[in-house]
């Protein structure tokens, strides 16, 4: 048995959803789910299938964000897991609940644009994710001060009205 970390590769500005599902329908449905959760959606997706063929299974609408996924799932080569990245101007929060109500999704690891590691183990049948490490370390408590950045950035994008 041997653990490793595998970071995500990405831009900066670009927002990912990892999972778990269990099936290769996974590709074909998460694809329409998106596309009907927000028209025009540029993003691509790609499945690590477990058995059979064991090959990483890919859609998608942005060339750029096919290629991120398809590299990113191979560097991860874990059973069943699947990697969502969304063109700029796309996020986790506007397609979060269509993907997890795809019937094949069991688990969502992380959903951010944090730089992202992820831990993996592997025994001689195959590779897993334990777990992901999304972003930095805790620098302490929030204060009125920073409660009323929060307020004001969430007012500010659009988030909430007043």
């Amino acid at each position: 048995m041997e653990l490793s970390m595998v970071t995500v590769q990405k831009p900066d500005a670009i927002n990912f959803i990892l999972g778990q599902s269990h099936f290769i329908k996974t590709v074909e449905d998460m694809h329409e789910a998106l596309v009907t959760a927000v028209p025009g959606i540029k993003f691509g997706l790609a499945f690590c299938e477990a058995s059979g063929a064991c090959l990483i299974r890919w859609s998608g609408t942005d060339d750029e964000m096919i290629e991120l996924a398809k590299q990113n799932a191979l560097a991860l080569s874990a059973g069943h897991s699947f990697i969502l990245f969304l063109g700029e101007g796309f996020f986790p929060i506007n397609v979060l609940h269509a993907v997890k109500n795809v019937p094949e999704v069991v688990r969502i690891f992380c959903a951010t644009a944090n730089p992202t590691q992820v831990i993996v183990i592997e025994t001689e049948q195959g590779r897993g994710i334990l777990g992901v490490v999304d972003g930095f370390k805790s620098k302490g408590i929030e204060d009125s001060e920073g409660i009323s950045w929060r307020k004001g950035f969430l007012r500010k994008i659009g988030y909430k009205l007043t």
